[in-house]
């Protein structure tokens, strides 16, 4: 049925993406003199520098025969990636974080262990530094150390994610692992945004093929902005959830909640989180989870108040208690920030085999993608341990990060400075308010660590950084009368656990490679360091 028109389009290698715009199959192709339009009913028009091709959409077409295209597109995408997936060599290149090859990561996704292996996807738009056309990249491990990269798991190749396989979750059921992500689209020269939530399957957790939407529409009142779909199962209820991230018509961010007993049809159920009254114009990213007896939401809250002026970036991370009300659902309370540092979206858990609740996050945010690392921008976070014990809820470095450990000295630091010699270490020490700590310092540069004694408060200074203009400062109040301090630097990033892991700070800092001395001021005191290795790099082997 749809040859005549593909060699009218110049075959499937010329095609770029497929979309269905009501009654109309549209194509977009990459190469226009190539057209061959003669003969039947096709109109061609310009939109956004790109050549697409309309038809009326078939009314014998089958779900089927659309999948066969996108595979076709597929194809072709994988073909463009062979060139990006070696890394460009950088300065600014983490040693044992994840980061991209080339171009940009964000959200980490399908974050679980299966079969033997941990899994972890990532949001990668593989050609730019932009957000742009989002692909899932796919590693494995066996340590949540050394990563090794694998195929390409999903690519924006079909008309329900043609402009990006945005974010979600995997779930195991049974051997096979499947996926759930929010398929987007943008139709005609307006962009006007078409939201789906897929399904993907994997029989070897390494091939996934695609299912097409389980939800083809956004919920009752509404906006196209509904995504990130994380899929648990409710014992109490003897169901599957699905949460989704949304906005309401009044441009108030909620969660969206669908249930299904097959986990391929889903019913609307509710909208949770008007307890939280006007909390931001959009929720991205839940997950939930258990963890001490207590069940946790985690949210993306866009718009929030700021607490504190310094703090201009709109985009924000939160995890909230959640109380059970019989027929009523889940309420959310007690929403407090997971990370305050400059670089923190997006987490995602999974449970180890051996019960601990991990976390891992984008170590960046939505806006910013001006960072001078040449070629590739972002990376991940550490792997963290979650606790819940004793009304405190902490995060720490994951007990396996030791293994990359060089040997432990301990360190006096003084204002007369120390070379360290390398910019990847895990440094710990306890500091005295009026004290200042100075990291990745040469001549010209350096971040500031300060407790400011009159505010109580630990301020992050990155503006004698590369980074000097716009979000250069984080305050974070604290009670404490000492503070100890566990921080993991990696060249260009740095995370630092304050009070056994009661607040977080995640931030990258770009300095020069010379940048390798530590100062404190205020007075001297003891550290203890340890270098840190190169893991295995989470790269396509040559």
């Amino acid at each position: 049925m749809l040859e005549p028109i593909l060699k009218c389009c110049g075959g499937t290698r010329n095609l770029n993406r497929v979309l269905v715009d009501g009654e109309k199959l549209v194509f977009e192709i990459n190469n226009k003199n190539w057209l061959e339009l003669d003969g039947l009913e096709l109109s061609c028009s310009d939109v956004l520098g790109k050549t697409q091709v309309s038809y009326g959409l078939p009314t014998r077409l089958s779900s089927k025969a659309l999948l066969s295209i996108g595979e076709d597109i597929r194809k072709n995408q994988l073909r463009l990636l062979s060139d990006v997936q070696k890394p460009i060599p950088c300065t600014h290149r983490p040693d044992w974080h994840i980061s991209p090859p080339q171009g940009l990561l964000n959200d980490p996704n399908g974050f679980i262990y299966h079969q033997g292996q941990y899994h972890l996807f990532y949001q990668w738009s593989p050609f730019t530094c932009t957000h742009k056309d989002k692909y899932w990249a796919h590693l494995t491990s066996t340590d949540l150390i050394n990563w090794v990269w694998q195929p390409v798991a999903l690519t924006p190749s079909d008309w329900f994610d043609s402009h990006g396989v945005f974010s979600g979750h995997a779930l195991a059921v049974g051997d096979e692992l499947w996926l759930y992500y929010t398929g987007n689209t943008r139709i005609g020269s307006e962009r006007i945004r078409q939201t789906t939530q897929c399904l993907a399957i994997s029989t070897d957790g390494i091939h996934f093929n695609k299912q097409g939407p389980v939800i083809d529409k956004t919920a009752p009142n509404v906006t196209e902005h509904m995504r990130d779909p994380k899929v648990l199962r409710d014992q109490e209820q003897d169901q599957w959830l699905m949460l989704l991230g949304a906005q309401r018509q009044d441009r108030l961010g909620r969660l969206a909640a669908y249930t299904s007993t097959d986990l391929r049809n889903w019913q609307f159920d509710r909208l949770y989180g008007d307890e939280l009254g006007d909390f931001g114009y959009m929720w991205e990213c839940p997950d939930m989870f258990e963890l001490g007896g207590q069940s946790w939401v985690i949210i993306g809250p866009q718009g929030i108040e700021s607490e504190s002026e310094y703090h201009n970036a709109p985009h924000h991370n939160r995890i909230a208690k959640t109380s059970n009300q019989s027929t009523k659902g889940f309420f959310l309370d007690e929403a407090q920030a997971l990370d305050h540092g400059f670089d923190f979206y997006a987490p995602q858990t999974l449970l180890t085999p051996d019960g601990r609740r991990i976390l891992c996050g984008w170590m960046g945010l939505p806006d910013e993608v001006d960072q001078p690392s040449e070629g590739w921008v972002h990376q991940l976070t550490a792997l963290r341990q979650l606790t819940f014990e004793n009304g405190r809820l902490r995060q720490w470095p994951i007990a396996e990060l030791s293994k990359l450990h060089g040997e432990e000295q301990r360190l006096e630091l003084s204002q007369n400075g120390l070379n360290i010699g390398t910019k990847s270490f895990d440094l710990s020490l306890t500091m005295s308010w009026g004290q200042t700590l100075h990291l990745f310092e040469n001549c010209t540069q350096h971040l500031k660590i300060e407790l400011d004694e009159s505010s109580r408060r630990l301020c992050l200074d990155r503006t004698r950084t590369l980074i000097k203009e716009g979000d250069v400062i984080r305050e974070l109040p604290l009670s404490s009368e000492k503070v100890s301090l566990r921080i993991l630097a990696d060249n260009s990033s740095i995370e630092i656990f304050v009070n056994e892991g009661e607040q977080v700070l995640s931030s990258r800092v770009f300095t020069g490679v010379d940048a390798t001395q530590i100062s404190l001021h205020g007075g001297a005191t003891m550290a203890i360091f340890n270098s840190i290795a190169q893991s295995a790099a989470p790269f396509e082997k040559d």
